[in-house]
């Protein structure tokens, strides 16, 4: 795993900064009037004046906030448009060696164009975990979407299309949805999200499996993958504290968790996450969120989830973060290890 540190050079005041991690190495930060492109890793630091762009295998189209900077320069004159392209700072730390692979995957991403990459991010974890809350605040801090497998199998369920009885069954028993059904649902979702010029995005619950996995690989280039990890015992009393608003559809959480530290895991605290008073007498448990349910489903994917995370380490792009506790606590040190601390950015994402 690497850890990712970047660079905001000399520029005053930072106006647009975007990650876009590639294979765990390759960290991209526009800034106001200063750009380079720098390569660091345990061997030395290497200046990239020159990288050759490549097409990705599918998703084409630029980042939005890089072509609005690119566009801003370009209309203040031809040089300021090229200095803008030149000067583009990256700097990456790697904290272990990474394994065969790993250099391969950093060449390719290296290989292309600035404005060629795109946030492909993968959210792994059990259910519970957190997934849904740090992906869907991710997504509105990089400008890209959100999707859930599990939202499209819920709106899948709630349109009585033709998998919507054999969804209802599988889902009420707590099984896992099969590639077949899985991979049709979210790649209508990625086609229609490429036909509408989506640039990137944030895949929740997806892959499950290493073949899921290489499916996934053979259609698009997917550039880190952060692993969410959490106790069991907190992840239980997290999912039976579950609830949706059957109004808006959103989630929360009744659930207080104040567990101790013992056997050399620290304490943990979670606040509830408590609905407005309009939701209040609205809200709905899922169908999935009994104990006897969650617990198979929390064995079930950690049976599962080894090969699938030892994938992505062999390829060098599994970022594993431990959440330390709640939103409050956690979401300040994911944006750490992400490089994503500005706090005008923190804002806006968390609005």
């Amino acid at each position: 795993m690497d850890r990712v540190h970047a660079s905001t050079a000399s520029s005053p005041r930072l106006s647009s900064r975007l990650l876009l991690q590639a294979a765990g190495v390759v960290v991209v930060v526009v800034e106001s009037g200063a750009l380079s492109y720098k390569y660091r890793n345990g061997q030395g630091e290497q200046t990239l004046k020159n990288p050759a762009a490549s097409t990705p295998r599918s998703r084409s189209a630029p980042m939005a906030a890089v072509q609005r900077l690119l566009r801003a320069s370009a209309s203040s004159g031809g040089a300021a448009a090229s200095a803008a392209r030149r000067r583009m700072s990256t700097a990456v730390a790697a904290e272990q060696t990474a394994p065969p692979s790993f250099a391969g995957a950093a060449e390719r991403a290296r290989r292309r164009a600035a404005e060629e990459r795109n946030v492909q991010w993968v959210f792994l974890g059990c259910p519970g975990v957190g997934k849904g809350t740090y992906a869907s605040r991710l997504s509105r801090l990089l400008g890209v979407p959100h999707i859930a497998t599990g939202d499209l199998v819920r709106d899948e369920l709630a349109s009585s299309g033709p998998l919507s009885v054999q969804l209802a069954e599988i889902v009420n028993q707590g099984k896992l949805v099969s590639d077949e059904i899985i991979i049709n649902l979210l790649s209508k979702r990625l086609k229609k999200g490429e036909d509408q010029g989506e640039s990137g995005f944030i895949l929740d619950g997806f892959p499950r499996t290493v073949n899921q996995a290489e499916i996934l690989d053979g259609v698009t280039d997917i550039d880190m993958v952060v692993n969410l990890k959490l106790r069991e015992d907190v992840l239980v009393e997290k999912c039976l504290g579950r609830r949706i608003c059957s109004q808006c559809g959103k989630n929360f959480n009744l659930a207080c968790i104040d567990v101790k530290g013992e056997n050399g895991l620290p304490p943990i605290y979670m606040e509830p996450l408590l609905p407005p008073n309009n939701c209040m007498s609205k809200l709905i448990t899922r169908a999935d969120d009994t104990e006897e349910v969650v617990r198979n489903r929390l064995k079930i994917y950690n049976d599962m989830s080894q090969p699938v995370e030892g994938f992505y380490r062999q390829q060098g792009k599994l970022l594993e973060f431990d959440l330390p506790g709640g939103i409050p606590e956690s979401w300040p040190k994911l944006l750490h290890v992400l490089n994503l601390e500005d706090q005008e950015e923190m804002k806006l994402a968390t609005a």
